[in-house]
């Protein structure tokens, strides 16, 4: 018998009819024996009628419960149902602008779609997907109809904790609202980042710092757009969104919570949906400013730097930005705390820690934190629609001023470098500087600035800091 091949579809078939006769036997034993046992029994009361309510089935102690007869039953599995749900559902919720909102089934479901999306794009695409993965399922959590996983909670003040609080509420409370796990994805960037190709070339930080030009230009612009009609962002709104320009998720978060927590949700998304999509974003914007003559410079190979260098150099950055710009410290110091225990060879394996398990802990709660943010209120309105629309417009800007300082630099430099090091100015380490390398080998095969490329990459995680810190010292 156990060796006999068993066609699958009957045995579903078995398991579907055994289902119905179980069902239908406990909903009509649970709606018609206590009647029935009640008619056949005339000297028995109805006071006297939970002890044969036990009898037919029903747990004790649950008398005081409805009775539910076949046809609710049937009604109330299909109200909990999310297919009910999207076509039903109609809550209410609160935008960014603090605006009650009607929130809509079916636009629960279209958040759910675009959940499933990111996934898609990290998934089977490639894009970035240790970010889009999670931060995809964060979105498709968080709009479960009923499941409550995004529930903030109500307050206990005699137990001092919230209770009911969603599992995606207490991670976002937990170090996505604050500056807790921004720090420690820094820290784990530092341990994992090389500053050897910025202290060998150190004009190429001019690169990463032109980059930051997006950045303030897009603070320009969305300015001028609080001229057109529904438009109103605050200058503390509008340094929350121009960084996005600088392409750093963590940097985004850190001064979205400083700023303008309430636009924390779409600045997240927008900026780590950029940083994943530099593949298909740059490129166009490389080869139309460059000629093929400039795409084809080859640098000459780097000079060895020392190991003294590479240990000052993080002490001296972070003793500069701690003088200069206090309010930028947290960010630069925790970047360069975690490069110093990299360099100094004697801390291994706190350097291995921040650089791989600590900083996968930390990146998979930041990014479906920052997925359950995604919801209808919060995304489906029309100031999240300037904000996408600005935000992929600074890291255009970023793209190109980059590109065009290294243009720049070239007339009056004798040894010229490659412009398209200068896209690499933007802070998504190290995907700014693959691409820069992948574009310049498309013109020469044998032509690698992957390394030259990583000076302003890294210089531009400094700069975006920086850009944060004084925003944060200007408007904070």
């Amino acid at each position: 018998m156990l060796n006999r091949k068993v066609d699958p579809i009957w045995v579903l078939k078995g398991c579907i009819i055994m289902a119905i006769v179980a069902f239908a036997f406990s909903a009509f034993s649970a709606s018609f024996a206590p009647r029935v046992m009640a008619q056949s029994s005339p000297s028995v009361s109805t006071d006297e009628l939970p002890s044969f309510r036990n009898m037919s089935g029903i747990i004790p102690n649950s008398e005081n419960l409805p009775q539910v007869n076949f046809l609710s039953f049937i009604g109330n599995i299909a109200r909990t149902t999310g297919i009910y749900a999207f076509i039903n559902n109609m809550t209410t919720g609160v935008t960014p602008a603090g605006t009650p909102i009607t929130i809509f089934g079916w636009q629960e479901l279209l958040m759910v779609i675009v959940g499933f999306v990111v996934v898609y794009l990290g998934a089977v695409k490639g894009f970035e997907p240790l970010l889009l993965v999670p931060i995809g399922f964060g979105i498709v959590f968080v709009n479960i109809p009923g499941a409550g996983m995004g529930d903030a909670g109500v307050w206990n003040e005699e137990l001092n904790l919230f209770e009911h609080q969603g599992f995606l509420s207490v991670i976002y409370n937990a170090g996505v609202g604050n500056e807790f796990f921004p720090l420690i994805i820094f820290m784990g960037i530092g341990a994992m980042t090389d500053f050897g190709p910025l202290i060998a070339n150190p004009k190429t930080a001019l690169l990463g710092a032109a980059a930051q030009f997006g950045v303030f230009a897009t603070l320009f612009f969305i300015s001028i757009a609080n001229f057109l009609p529904g438009v109103a962002f605050n200058l503390k709104e509008a340094c929350t969104v121009a960084i996005i320009g600088g392409a750093d998720g963590p940097t985004t978060i850190y001064i979205a919570a400083k700023l303008a927590p309430h636009l924390l949700a779409t600045v997240a998304v927008a900026a780590y949906s950029y940083m994943a999509l530099v593949p298909l974003i740059q490129p166009p914007i490389m080869r139309a400013l460059t000629s093929k003559k400039e795409r084809l410079i080859r640098m000459r190979q780097l000079r060895p730097v020392s190991k003294t260098e590479k240990i000052v150099f993080p002490m001296v950055v972070f003793s500069l930005s701690l003088l200069l710009i206090p309010s930028a410290a947290p960010l630069i110091g925790c970047l360069m705390f975690g490069n110093f225990i990299r360099v100094i060879g004697v801390v291994d394996r706190l350097s291995n820690t921040a650089q791989n398990e600590l900083l996968n802990i930390v990146s998979l709660f930041l990014s479906l934190g920052v997925g359950s943010q995604m919801t209808p209120e919060k995304f489906l309105n029309p100031s999240s629609l300037i904000i996408v629309v600005m935000g992929l417009g600074a890291f255009c800007i970023a793209t190109a001023t980059g590109v065009l300082v290294a243009k720049l630099m070239n007339l009056f430099l004798k040894e010229k470098i490659n412009p398209l090091i200068g896209s690499a100015g933007v802070s998504a380490v190290p995907m700014a500087a693959r691409v820069s390398n992948k574009v310049g080998l498309e013109e020469d095969p044998g032509n690698f600035v992957l390394m030259h490329a990583m000076g302003p990459n890294v210089a531009g995680v400094i700069g975006t800091a920086i850009a944060a810190g004084v925003m944060i010292a200007v408007y904070g």
